[in-house]
């Protein structure tokens, strides 16, 4: 009763969630990992599902969670929790599982240290979540044009789809090499471990929404 009424004061009503619908991140899905959080320089950008980002909300980015995505959130070195509804693409660390809205950041009391150890727990889905998009390894990410193009020109003929994006960010544009289109983490995953052997880069598993 506490989490519906807990659900329902944060904007999370009308939470239903369909492990069908979701493959792969099913209601009771669970990651441990570092959270980190954004705040003040992201304010007013748009985030991945159109809206703008409003630090003072309980939201998160998620690299492939489902957007539309809720999530409990539980520190573990404290014990506090936050429930945030997943709206954006991130964290583009390795080592990060989740990036906290400010508001989101500041009920786990993790502000003054920037990061924390966390448990993340899928508890549902708000409204109806967007197309699934499709699981892509970004190899890396450029503040020049030619650094990104040159690097997917060595991937082109070893793996699929290689492609640059283009994204604006508050610190300026950026240049992320894509590569493949894949159905599941762990293919996706295994061409990622692939790449890190060959060129020794650190390649994420994201999600393209597009």
């Amino acid at each position: 009763m506490f989490l519906l009424l807990l659900l329902a004061a944060s904007g999370f009503g009308g939470c239903a969630g369909s492990p069908a619908r979701h493959a792969g991140y099913p209601v009771g899905y669970v990651e441990r990992g570092v959270a980190s959080w954004y705040g003040p320089g992201f304010h007013g950008n748009r985030t991945a599902n159109g809206e703008q980002y409003d630090m003072h909300r309980l939201t998160a980015a998620h690299r492939t969670l489902p957007l539309g995505s809720v999530a409990q959130v539980r520190s573990l070195s404290n014990g506090r929790t936050v429930t945030v509804r997943i709206n954006d693409r991130g964290p583009f660390a390795r080592g990060r599982i989740i990036d906290l809205s400010l508001a989101a950041a500041e009920g786990l009391g993790m502000i003054g240290q920037g990061t924390d150890r966390v448990e993340m727990r899928v508890i549902g889905y708000q409204g109806r979540p967007g197309a699934f998009g499709s699981l892509r390894v970004q190899v890396a990410s450029f503040a020049e044009r030619i650094n990104a193009q040159a690097l997917a020109g060595k991937l082109r003929g070893q793996y699929p789809d290689v492609r640059v994006e283009v994204v604006e960010l508050s610190g300026g544009r950026r240049y992320r090499v894509h590569v493949g289109r894949f159905d599941s983490e762990r293919q996706a995953q295994a061409v990622a471990d692939r790449i890190e052997s060959q060129l020794q880069l650190e390649p994420l598993v994201v999600r393209d929404d597009t």
